[in-house]
């Protein structure tokens, strides 16, 4: 068995592990800003984004703000979801944050893997994956 200190006391540091055990989860200030985004708004999530930042989820791909913005309307007008992210690692030079996803899907709750590209203060990429 194993124990987990909690990292930091900022907003945008998430919640717990698979044992049920509280952690905070250290997230870099533009992927913080995304996952407050998505509780609110669309075009706060397109605003994450590069100009030209690429979102790949559901075997699509959306690039730019404006098709990020419709991608997320889209997404929120069908389902109706709450993400926390459970994990943080970094894969190749990207930060990949494990999300707990649930809410009216098919499916729910789901793990889903968020992989980020950064470009300074901003996502350039994000691949939601399975």
């Amino acid at each position: 068995m194993w124990s987990a200190a909690v990292i930091g006391s900022r907003r945008g540091q998430v919640l717990l592990n698979g044992s049920g055990v509280k952690m905070k989860v250290q997230l870099p200030k533009p992927i913080a800003k995304y996952f407050a985004a998505d509780r609110s708004d669309a075009n706060a999530v397109a605003e994450c984004f590069t100009e030209n930042g690429v979102v790949v989820d559901e075997n699509h791909t959306y690039t730019g703000r404006q098709a990020i913005r419709r991608w997320k309307e889209s997404a929120t007008t069908r389902y109706k979801y709450a993400s926390k992210p459970i994990a943080s690692e970094q894969e190749y030079g990207k930060t990949v944050i494990t999300t707990r996803l649930t809410g009216n899907f098919p499916g729910s709750p789901v793990d889903l893997r968020y992989v980020f590209e950064l470009d300074g203060d901003r996502i350039a990429s994000l691949e939601i994956t399975p």
